[in-house]
């Protein structure tokens, strides 16, 4: 099972080409299984994007959302107390943002491989990362 950062949503979305080979490979897999998995904070992180103008999407976000939220395969995440409470007691000093906190503690919290772009995340040994 495998749960996607919020470039992976986005590339995934739009533009598939902009994932590697192997990240392709397992979000082919877990169509298969209906389980790709994307933290609700991916849902802020790319509103906001989309807000400031960093993003541009084909249609009205909310619309974006709406149009993932209806895949069958895909299971958006809440941030659950749990989760909140794990991302504040990562012992990873080099990630500071609290979006990357939040969805690393949801990829331990659910044992699931998260798919990013991300070097510093493939440097932790407490997540299990694909690019």
């Amino acid at each position: 099972m495998i749960l996607l950062d919020t470039h992976a949503w986005i590339w995934w979305v739009s533009n598939p080409d902009l994932l590697s080979t192997e990240a392709r490979v397992l979000i082919d897999q877990a169509l298969v299984k209906r389980k790709i998995h994307i933290s609700a904070m991916s849902v802020w992180e790319v509103a906001m994007l989309v807000a400031k103008n960093r993003l541009q999407l084909t249609m009205e976000v909310g619309d974006w959302i709406r149009t993932s939220e209806g895949l069958p395969f895909v299971q958006f995440v809440p941030v659950t107390n749990a989760i909140a409470l794990k991302a504040v007691r990562l012992p990873l000093k080099s990630l500071n943002d609290p979006v990357d906190r939040l969805i690393t503690a949801t990829a331990i919290m659910l044992d699931l491989i998260l798919i990013t772009k991300d070097k510093r995340l493939h440097q932790e040994a407490l997540i299990k990362t694909v690019w």
